[in-house]
């Protein structure tokens, strides 16, 4: 049996090497696992660039209560004080189900419209561990538009009322002062004006955020039409989003007068080159209703 000298010696040799046998372990461990991977956030600093979705989405129960406005055109003239005499606006709530799911309903003064709208994120743009370019989401809006019909020849179904947008989004942030998005988007019509007009028309959206400031970004959105309604242009708008804590303001100029995907990519009215442009803002204001679990007392 050792003496009680050499348990003595023992337990000491092991009480100064065991701490620094189990550092070695957990730094091997430490070198073989995977770097972290960091998802990249805020490419853009709204759920909406100005009229038209954009890459982000509110978080998980979290309810984002939006106002979007917009003015009569510039070209009125001071008697209508530059479009300020008029008006129409879009209240809408958005609420985050899931990190990656959010919904959406809204009401539409002009053309008395409702919407409805799903956003699923489906990829998102990483570093670290996993890099992975940029981020994906679909965004599916279904539109009914309430105005009576004036038509007497022909009663409209009800069906015949809705409209429906899908989108895919991608967008990519290139660093903190500048974010990218594509938007291709397909518009269909449950019913149109003649029997040579699609029901389906195509077009692509072009989005872009620029950082003047922590707290100030410059953005842009034009959507291409590649089958066109005759009358109607294609949607330039630019724009300041000011971000002062709880809310964002979008403060923009714009020759579109609706603000679904309907109206404001296939049905835009106003010329820029004839000063058929509309001041607008964008209004939002976010809520916690449901808290994450590691803040719930």
């Amino acid at each position: 049996m050792p003496s009680p000298k050499k348990i003595i010696v023992f337990a000491l040799l092991f009480a100064v090497t065991a701490p620094i046998i189990s550092q070695a372990q957990i730094d091997l461990f430490a070198e073989k696992s995977e770097p972290v991977r960091d998802i990249v956030t805020a490419t853009f600093k709204s759920t909406r660039i100005v009229n038209g979705q954009s890459i982000e989405n509110v978080g998980k129960g979290v309810l984002d209560f939006r106002i979007l406005h917009r003015f009569g055109q510039l070209s009125d003239g001071g008697y209508n004080l530059f479009g300020l005499d008029q008006a129409s606006m879009r209240l809408g709530l958005d609420y985050g189900i899931t990190k990656t799911l959010m919904v959406g309903i809204g009401r539409s003064t002009f053309e008395k419209q409702y919407d409805g709208t799903v956003k699923m994120r489906l990829l998102s743009q990483s570093t670290g561990g996993k890099n992975f370019p940029f981020s994906l989401s679909y965004a599916g809006t279904m539109m009914y538009k309430s105005l009576r019909n004036t038509n007497t020849t022909y009663i409209p179904y009800e069906t015949d009322r809705f409209t429906f947008a899908h989108q895919i989004i991608m967008a990519r942030k290139f660093n903190d002062y500048f974010s990218l998005q594509l938007t291709p988007t397909v518009v269909h019509y449950n019913i149109v004006a003649t029997k040579n007009t699609p029901n389906d028309f195509i077009s692509l959206g072009i989005g872009m955020r620029e950082r003047i400031s922590k707290r100030v970004n410059f953005t842009q959105e034009y959507y291409y039409r590649f089958n066109k309604i005759d009358g109607y242009y294609n949607s330039l708008s630019v724009g300041f989003d000011i971000e002062t804590g709880g809310h964002v303001f979008q403060l923009h100029v714009t020759n579109s007068t609706g603000m679904t995907e309907r109206t404001f990519i296939n049905e835009t009215a106003g010329q820029w080159g004839k000063g058929n442009i509309r001041f607008g803002f964008n209004v939002s204001r976010v809520f916690t209703v449901r808290k994450p679990k590691e803040f719930r007392k």
